[in-house]
């Protein structure tokens, strides 16, 4: 056995197999309805944390049954990097490798071996596919530096004396995370519930001017929307009327399009149907100016996507971006940087053309959970496609997209949507019906553009926070790293040349597990 880094006086190199054997057996848990049985779900990544456990008696199949002392390493997904020791007797998944390190060699030090980023390196290698699996066989041929017993314990000791500090820094920095977020929400909460800035109202009065109020406001948008609607409606009808004048031969003057046009609009009208008005019954009241609305009066467009088949799309590069649900944030920007995949130019017709979106378009996940996830379509590029699992609402003049996407991300909509969401196997989905359906609290133009004003300056001082605790977070899990590997190269404690030496302990350990020779037993068969 080689051993490429020079060890400290002392030390001895061995391998995981030597001194970490796998032996304990699998029990059926009616057998044992006592014991506490622990998942791969039960443990959280990266940390040794177990979250909990549950009654083995819950459980059909066998399980590892596993003694105290004995550390649990999850073999599937290694990445994740799923180990802990264990102070009871229970039983555990399939997926844990039970290793019982002997006399000599403590649980807590294997833990932390294997919890170093050279063992996930190591595993990492040894299978791959979607759900990547290892097995004891493997993981035993894994050599490392062993310290005498005494030094162990002076290195766990020291770990968990720095790690404690560092995860009371890690608690710190994650309630900062959090309070974050709720300083988020409630600035949106406010924002849409008229809080946030003086009303339109407020600073009518006290400048001494008329304003415009909102279902003033929203009387215009409706008349301007249903007089867009005839107009098109009408110039459709009339191109049809000549094109079949003209195909059979009949003369199209002038004063027949103005003829057809004054047809076409009577026809129109009758046929124009005003969007519904929402049901305010548990809505709750608006400041002075404002009124509700339902996104159907106040956006011109709430459609779905759809997905293109394969030989339509490409990665990294196009001119047609394809927006996926987890391109959308919880911050209301679009992140295009992870996957980004481009629809191939020629296929926006058909199926494909109600997926096609602008800059300005609002879009929100329809398919969650969680729900809450917005994006604001950027003019990076003049035309977007968007999937399925994506509405996007387009706004008529008068409705401010910044407004509208703060509405659709806010506390208040998002557990509207829940309550009205159709629950699938635990899967939230949002109809276009109820997305046109939504309540959306209505402002005066002015006073849209200062909310959006003031939010964007709040998220701005907000996100760099964010981005400095985040930050911090990283620098904490590569000291977390820094801290094991300084420990098992023999730098975070002196040694002891009094200590025995940890040869001494590997022998130990070979001559128990060495089988005893059998006496010869002289006779007859």
């Amino acid at each position: 056995m080689t051993h490429t880094v020079r060890l400290p006086e002392n030390w001895a190199s061995t391998c995981l197999g030597e001194v970490a054997p796998s032996v304990r057996p699998r029990s059926k848990p009616q057998e044992h309805p006592e014991l506490r049985f622990i998942g791969m779900d039960n443990v959280e990544a990266h940390t040794m944390r177990l979250l909990g456990t549950v009654p083995a008696s819950e459980l059909k199949s066998s399980a590892t049954h596993f003694q105290p002392g004995d550390v649990l390493y999850g073999r599937l997904r290694p990445y994740l990097n799923k180990v802990i020791t264990v102070d009871f007797e229970g039983l555990a998944s399939a997926e844990f490798i039970p290793l019982s390190p002997p006399d000599g060699i403590l649980p807590e030090l294997l833990k932390y071996r294997l919890n170093t980023v050279e063992f996930v390196a190591f595993t990492s290698k040894l299978d791959t596919g979607d759900r990547p699996r290892v097995d004891y066989d493997q993981i035993s041929t894994f050599e490392f530096g062993l310290p005498p017993t005494r030094e162990q314990h002076r290195i766990v000791e020291a770990i968990e004396s720095y790690l404690t500090r560092l995860d009371d820094a890690v608690a710190s920095l994650q309630r900062v995370q959090r309070n974050l977020e709720r300083y988020r929400a409630s600035v949106l909460k406010a924002a849409v519930e008229g809080r946030l800035v003086p009303t339109e109202a407020e600073l009518a009065r006290r400048e001494g001017r008329d304003y415009e109020p909102a279902d003033v406001l929203l009387e215009r948008i409706l008349a301007e929307r249903k007089a867009r609607w005839i107009e098109d409606a009408a110039e459709k009808a009339r191109g049809k009327a000549e094109a079949k004048a003209l195909k059979v031969g009949k003369p199209w003057a002038p004063e027949d399009n103005a003829k057809a046009l004054e047809k076409a609009r009577k026809t129109a009208e009758a046929k124009y149907k005003e969007p519904e008005s929402p049901d305010t019954t548990d809505l709750p009241v608006l400041p002075e100016g404002w009124c509700w609305t339902r996104a159907e009066q106040v956006c011109n467009f709430i459609t779905k996507g759809t997905t293109p088949a394969k030989d339509q799309m490409s990665a990294h590069s196009g001119d047609v971006p394809f927006i996926k649900v987890y391109n959308l944030t919880f911050d209301g920007s679009l992140d295009f940087s992870v996957d980004p995949t481009f629809v191939n130019c020629g296929t926006h017709t058909g199926s494909l053309a109600r997926s096609i979106t602008k800059p300005g378009d609002v879009l929100i996940n329809i398919v969650g959970p969680p729900l809450g996830k917005t994006a604001l379509v950027p003019n990076t590029f003049a035309e977007w496609n968007i999937n399925q699992a994506i509405a996007r609402f387009r706004p008529v003049p008068g409705l401010v997209s910044e407004y509208l996407e703060f509405v659709l991300r806010s506390k208040p909509f998002v557990e509207w949507a829940v309550r009205k969401s159709k629950a699938t196997a635990g899967q939230f989905n949002l109809t276009l019906e109820i997305c046109r359906d939504a309540p959306v609290p209505l402002p005066p133009t002015t006073e849209q553009e200062r909310i959006a004003d003031e939010l964007a300056a709040r998220a701005s001082s907000e996100q760099t926070a964010a981005h400095s605790v985040a930050r911090s977070l990283g620098m904490a899990a590569l000291t977390r790293q820094a801290i094991l590997k300084w420990a098992f190269e023999g730098k975070l404690i002196e040694q002891d040349p009094n200590d025995e030496p940890a040869v001494s302990l590997l022998e130990r350990i070979r001559a128990k597990r060495e089988p005893k020779p059998e006496s010869r037993r002289m006779g007859r068969k």
